[in-house]
């Protein structure tokens, strides 16, 4: 019998009954399932990722690079002070002298570069070793950073040379990119609009129109904020009309007190978009407790208005904000209390997608978005299970640039798609960015024990031959 933990029980899926009569028998049928387990026995050995002969396509500086970079990322204390460490070094060192110690180092790990030209050469060299590139413009906003509409334009703009870099260049056959939404409309009014939609919701068919270029007014805002959404969503239409056809866009999730803003707002995309493919796709966090209701919402939704879904399947970066805030203002925490209550959640709402994309692989499309080898595995053994194809499009995997190589490798040549997130521009540009995903990301990077010691392996194995 599997374990509770590897498949979610019934009544996971017979909650899938609450997409309601509109939701084709198919998707009905996965609460009639039967539990299906896997022994860890009968996985492939090269899925195994034990093998240090994935880094073979390294050239021994970016393995000496690595191992040192992750060497840093392991000390606790330099994770949790790398903003205010890398302020001090860029006064004592200057603006130059700075760029020049981190290029090398922590920037050529996770940055593909500057200018066209570098990206290029990261992103062909990614491409020779059948990994795709998800290109992520390093831009972001949370409260107390709006910056203004002209800023937002620049900000669109830069998403816009995105898509066209992303389209224009033979680096991938389904190119992909990221989108955060908070660099296009502003934080606060996200958090606003998070509160009138606990109270009311918003007809996407309004927002659609905007997108479109019809004025209107949105119940809730004062007139400022309401010009200021009609030009947020202009922009974001400029994105989907742009990108449409040509490259999958990822919207990110963000923080709690804003998520049901931005996610309004991609369902509008999406039902825009969608219709004759996923071109938007939505994230789901699945350290939160409410993260699998919002999964089947949103799949009811996708039915209902007749679009399709994409999913970006992630367990989720802001965990110690999230508890932080939510201690501080005496709510319930919104994250799961355990991590064995995580990897349930995320294998729960893995299965569900795998199972409706079995039945219908053009209508949901899913990116497995972890550095977890168990959910790893579990997507492959399922995928075998269900007869869903391993390039057929609908499942890809995903990773950070320059973390979780043995996987990303792995997997790649096993056949199967593999998207790394691939943020690019100038040192200062992208250090706030790095600086952010290094403090959310400080248990994945405090835990690359395992691709340390890969790494050595195989600098000790070219040594010995070289020797």
């Amino acid at each position: 019998m599997a374990s509770p933990l590897l498949r979610p029980s019934l009544h996971h899926f017979l909650s899938l009954r609450l997409l309601g009569t509109a939701a084709p028998r198919a998707v009905e049928r996965l609460a009639e399932a039967p539990s299906q387990g896997f022994a860890a026995d009968t996985l492939p050995v090269a899925l195994t990722f034990e093998d240090p002969s994935a880094f073979r396509v390294k050239s021994f500086g970016e393995l000496l690079r690595a191992l040192g970079v992750f060497q840093l990322c392991s000390v606790p204390v330099l994770v949790n002070n790398c903003g205010k460490l890398m302020s001090v070094a860029r006064t004592l060192l200057g603006k130059r002298g700075f760029a020049l110690f981190l290029r090398p180092s922590v920037y050529a790990q996770f940055v593909a570069g500057e200018s066209e030209g570098e990206i290029t050469h990261s992103m062909e060299k990614m491409s020779s070793l059948g990994l795709r590139p998800m290109l992520a413009v390093p831009i972001e906003e949370d409260l107390g950073e709006s910056t203004g509409e002209r800023r937002y334009n620049d900000n669109l703009a830069s998403m816009l040379e995105c898509v066209d870099m992303s389209h224009s260049n033979a680096w991938s056959k389904d190119p992909m990119m990221q989108l955060k939404i908070t660099a296009l409309l502003s934080p606060e009014l996200c958090v606003k609009l998070t509160t009138l939609l606990s109270e009311q919701q918003y007809d996407l068919d309004l927002l659609v129109r905007a997108m479109d270029g019809e004025v209107g007014d949105f119940p809730g805002l004062q007139e400022s904020e309401n010009t200021h959404f009609l030009c947020g969503l202009q922009r974001l239409n400029k994105v989907g009309e742009t990108s449409a056809n040509k490259v999958r866009v990822l919207v990110d999730a963000e923080y709690t007190y804003m998520n049901p803003a931005l996610s309004l707002v991609t369902m509008a995309m999406m039902k825009k978009f969608n219709q004759d493919g996923a071109w938007i796709w939505n994230t789901y966090q699945c350290y939160l407790k409410e993260s699998r209701s919002l999964l089947l919402k949103d799949v009811h939704l996708s039915i209902s208005e007749s679009f399709c879904l994409g999913v970006k399947l992630v367990r989720g970066a802001y965990m110690d904000k999230e508890r932080k805030l939510a201690n501080s203002e005496g709510w319930s925490e919104p994250v799961h209390e355990s991590w064995e209550h995580t990897n349930d959640s995320y294998n729960g709402s893995l299965d569900i997608l795998l199972e409706l994309i079995s039945r219908d692989p053009q209508r949901y499309r899913i990116i497995v978005a972890t550095h977890n080898e168990e959910s790893v595995r579990r997507a492959v053994q399922r995928m075998g299970e269900l007869g869903i194809d391993k390039d057929g499009g609908s499942v890809c995997f995903g990773q950070l640039l320059g973390m979780c190589d043995h996987v990303s490798l792995t997997l790649a040549q096993q056949g199967y798609l593999v998207y790394k997130s691939v943020p690019y521009g100038s040192v200062d540009n992208t250090l706030p960015y790095l600086v952010r995903r290094a403090q959310e990301n400080r248990t994945v990077l405090q835990g690359i024990r395992k691709e340390r010691d890969l790494l050595r392996l195989e600098l000790h194995r070219r040594t010995n031959v070289a020797g």
